[in-house]
């Protein structure tokens, strides 16, 4: 808990005095003011999360981290548990979506064991942070100690001062876990005060039959446990998982070293409001890549008064989503340093 506290503690609020030199910037570049709407307003606060009046394009890295969950007992997933560490292996090989959106975007993909029920052994490339061998079912109890999620927690702000210190400017949160939307979504209930229905979709593409199942079986997650809706860490050891714990931390560490993090889809933004309850002025590092396909997605989203980059309908994770914002996060920063201005190109302003 030492850790988290620490962290939390050297999280500072934005300085105004950033935003205004930006916008100094932004507003006698050739075009009228304002006109490139939020490139500009994503550029300024780049600035300011840097601190820097002219920062150069971030090396980056999506961490995709991996975790079972022990509700997938319950029948609440298309596919098998199996297929996460299947899964692993192919981020490691670079055949994923994440793979190639990253390649895209020019950056890293780091791949994080914080609860996979599977021993990987000698695995290149992989980094093994496990905590726990998958949570435990939280339809019967909860998903891990309070101490586990902590220990989780603290992976992610580990791997954020660790890959700081390797020249990473900016990160993303991506997951892999099979049966990870219903621990989602029994979050997103408890924190946001949502009914469950209101926040459970569909995850890997169940039927109507399936998802009634679902809920009933996050209903009975959250009776079980009862977890405190202001307690963060209460409400993640009860009703999260591994890899939601270490992107809660991730967005932690990120904001302690004034660097940006670009929050992917649902479960990410699931991590995301644990880091939230904890300091709330931890949003104004986060960056939210897009809004899921998964309804609970928007609730979360509207409880930390985050607006998401993109709307594209996507349901897939592993940071796909945060993979893409970040090229746009590239170009907000592109025609900042790079457009000329007024004087520069010799172009009359407005009279």
């Amino acid at each position: 808990m030492e850790t988290i506290k620490a962290a939390s503690s050297n999280i500072r609020p934005l300085k105004k005095e950033f935003f205004e030199k930006a916008q100094s910037r932004l507003d006698i570049l050739t075009k009228p003011q304002g006109s490139l709407g939020l490139l500009e307003r994503f550029a300024a606060r780049l600035v300011a999360i840097y601190e820097d009046v002219m920062p150069e394009i971030p090396k980056k890295a999506v961490f995709v981290f991996a975790g079972d969950h022990g509700v997938a007992q319950e029948g609440v997933s298309a596919f098998p548990a199996e297929v996460t560490p299947q899964m692993v292996l192919n981020f490691l090989r670079g055949g994923a979506g994440i793979n190639v959106l990253a390649r895209h975007a020019g950056a890293d993909v780091l791949v994080v064991d914080a609860g996979v029920n599977y021993d990987f052994k000698d695995c290149p490339g992989l980094i093994q942070k496990k905590v726990v061998y998958g949570t435990k079912n939280m339809a019967k109890g909860p998903a891990m100690t309070r101490d586990e999620a902590i220990k989780c927690v603290n992976v992610g702000i580990a791997l954020a001062r660790e890959y700081a210190q390797k020249g990473i400017r900016m990160f993303a949160t991506g997951e892999m876990g099979i049966a990870n939307t219903t621990p989602s979504s029994a979050m997103a209930a408890v924190i946001t005060g949502r009914t469950v229905k209101e926040v459970t979709g569909k995850g890997t593409g169940i039927g109507d039959a399936q998802l009634t199942k679902k809920i009933e079986v996050i209903e009975r997650a959250i009776a079980v446990n009862a977890p405190d809706a202001n307690d963060p860490l209460d409400v993640l050891a009860k009703l999260g998982g591994a890899e939601i714990a270490a992107i809660a931390g991730l967005c932690l560490g990120a904001a302690e070293l004034r660097l940006p993090v670009v929050i992917d889809g649902f479960i990410s933004t699931a991590g995301a409001v644990v880091a939230y309850g904890l300091n709330n002025t931890v949003k104004e590092y986060m960056f939210s890549a897009h809004r899921s396909y998964e309804i609970g997605h928007k609730a979360i989203l509207e409880h930390m008064g985050l607006v998401p980059m993109l709307e594209l309908d996507m349901r897939l994770g592993e940071g796909t989503g945060a993979a893409i914002a970040m090229t746009i996060l590239d170009a907000s920063l592109k025609i900042y340093r790079e457009m000329a201005t007024f004087q520069d190109a010799g172009v009359s302003d407005k009279s």
